[in-house]
């Protein structure tokens, strides 16, 4: 059966990757059912290590906000029960899932939510677009928003606001309602040379009386 809900993530970190000693610093969660963003979870957390001077310019969160903050253990257990067993987003997955996957190992937690990438399936729905970063397809697909960027819960929030606009883009593009995660995942995953052929054998099932 079909999970009527999914979480939109987004993660910021003080460094690139867990494997060099990165670790999450802040964050931000929105939950996203039948196309209406619904509750949000959002915390800055102190990993116990320092944030650089880059770290700090490019998200604003400066040592004293993360010295004031929660241990990454506890809010990474109260994320833990948030998402439950929804399916995940986020843009550019595989930084965040890395995050995620890490600080949970740090608690003794596994995750065992299926993941899809924004990123990925807005290359293939989107081609035209300049590039693929956030605030393009933001601008791109006319999402509004308050010019914040690189914080943690105003990120989940433009990535869920573009994964509605990809559900409507199939919508009324390629005639599928109601696109569901499964399909989205599968999409972004698919070489790019196979969208439409992917794409017009999901209107069959939609619409056999038509073909």
């Amino acid at each position: 059966m079909q999970n009527s809900s999914l979480v939109v993530l987004d993660f910021e970190t003080t460094g690139l990757s867990p494997k060099q000693g990165g670790r999450a610093i802040e964050i931000g969660a929105i939950r996203v059912a039948n196309k209406q963003v619904g509750e949000t979870f959002q915390s800055l957390m102190n990993p116990g290590v320092p944030v650089s001077a880059f770290i700090e310019s490019y998200t604003g969160i400066s040592n004293k906000m993360v010295s004031a903050a929660p241990p990454c253990g506890d809010v990474m257990e109260q994320f833990f029960h948030f998402i439950g067993d929804d399916p995940l987003v986020a843009h550019n997955a595989s930084f965040d899932t890395q995050f995620l996957d890490s600080e949970f190992w740090h608690i003794g937690r596994r995750r065992a939510n299926p993941v899809a990438c924004s990123m990925l399936a807005a290359r293939r729905l989107f081609p035209q677009a300049p590039n693929h970063k956030l605030g393009t397809l933001v601008h791109y697909c006319g999402i509004e928003h308050d010019g914040v960027f690189h914080r943690a819960l105003a990120d989940a929030q433009m990535t869920a606001q573009l994964w509605i606009a990809m559900e409507n883009h199939l919508e009324t593009l390629f005639g599928i309602p109601r696109p569901p995660f499964s399909l989205l995942q599968e999409l972004s995953k698919i070489p790019k040379s196979r969208v439409a052929a992917f794409l017009k054998a999901e209107q069959k099932k939609m619409h056999p009386s038509l073909w």
